[in-house]
């Protein structure tokens, strides 16, 4: 009954981790929208722009603007890749321990 409890507690684990995956990537899907909007709204304007630098706005060119805006955007999406093969890695292994589980159970109880 051991290894099935340590089973059980791994497959607990996993889950916990899945679910910190999945608000990882529901945060930064909703930063690379914020950006596309920002992106949308910089690309309409021939004039400069102004950000925030702390409790400040600075205005900036829009071209200046754009490029951080993009060079951000492609960070995201790198991580919300790399978050995705995490998440298929990790929904295989639970799969996996699940199989494991159900296969422990029954021969648990016949003896």
């Amino acid at each position: 009954m051991s290894d099935l409890e340590n089973l059980i507690g791994h497959f607990q684990m996993q889950n916990q981790q899945m679910q910190q995956i999945l608000l990882q990537k529901q945060t930064l899907t909703m930063q690379a929208k914020e950006i596309e909007k920002a992106l949308e709204q910089v690309e309409s304007t021939k004039e400069d722009v102004y950000r925030t630098v702390g409790p400040i706005l600075v205005k900036t060119p829009a071209a200046e603007i754009k490029k951080q805006l993009e060079d951000e955007k492609e960070d995201i999406d790198l991580k919300l890749k790399s978050m995705e093969m995490q998440e298929k890695k990790l929904k295989d292994k639970m799969k996996e321990n699940q199989e494991k589980i159900q296969g422990m159970i029954p021969s648990g109880q016949g003896g």
